[in-house]
């Protein structure tokens, strides 16, 4: 397919223009016009460049690019090394930032909640909402030592605050701002990405279990999603790039 057609399905699809996003969403640098292989990450760091160049990338597609809102806007240092490294190898890069990925239609929580749901198959995600996703689950999640070991299995060792069983646990997932609706609606457990000074506090005392699960570990699966819809959807080879993160 064609860069262009790309960026325009992708700007649908993730419903761009309904966000003043961190950084601008779509292509950020213009390679080849012809697309045949996708890769997907999470950070477009020169690792992850040179690795999805030298599997022979068309476009990049990633979570996080650049030109972030206040950042410098030179072209130095760093970010002069990976923007020539996409230039020289004629390689597009195409961010979906933060808001972008958190629509109802198509969320990083929806991801998490699908994983861990599948992982157990007794519980089903009944809501998802902008920012984030709840389920419930009967049997499989009573135990918080259990949670923990099922979040462990899809990303990294997580920080629980507050572990708590319930006989009927619902569990919600989004981002750490996001816990003061959170915890208001009769969730057992709260799994994010990281976790604040103020939410340790709050989290101790309503009872509810946070779990912080990895900044970097908990938007693999967005990107990952959307690499292989594209690829299903348009008949790309696609391949995810992943580099150790411990944050």
């Amino acid at each position: 397919m064609l860069l262009n057609e790309l960026r325009d399905y992708n700007a649908s699809l993730l419903q761009t223009a309904l966000f003043k996003d961190y950084c601008p969403n779509g292509v950020q640098v213009e390679g080849r016009a012809e697309v045949r292989r996708i890769a997907t990450g999470v950070t477009a760091s020169l690792q992850v460049l040179d690795e999805a160049i030298a599997w022979g990338a068309d476009a990049i597609l990633v979570h996080h690019g650049y030109f972030w809102r206040n950042e410098d806007a030179t072209l130095v240092g760093i970010k002069k090394k990976r923007i020539a490294q996409l230039l020289r190898n004629d390689v597009s890069l195409l961010p979906t930032i933060c808001r972008s990925m958190r629509t109802p239609n198509w969320a990083i929580t929806r991801s998490w909640a699908n994983c861990l749901v599948c992982r157990h198959r007794a519980g089903s995600a009944n809501r998802i909402s902008p920012g984030w996703g709840c389920w419930r689950d009967r049997r499989h999640w009573r135990n918080s030592r259990c949670r923990s070991r099922t979040i462990c299995s899809v990303c990294r060792k997580p920080s629980v605050i507050q572990p708590g069983a319930s006989a009927k646990w619902r569990g919600a997932a989004g981002g750490a701002r996001l816990f003061r609706s959170g915890y208001r609606t009769s969730v057992d457990a709260y799994i994010s990405g990281e976790i604040s000074e103020q939410v340790f506090h709050l989290a101790q005392e309503s009872g509810v279990a946070y779990i912080a699960a990895g900044h970097h570990a908990t938007e693999r699966m967005g990107i990952q999603a959307l690499g292989a819809h594209l690829s299903s959807r348009f008949g790309l080879e696609h391949r995810f790039f992943d580099q150790a993160n411990p944050i």
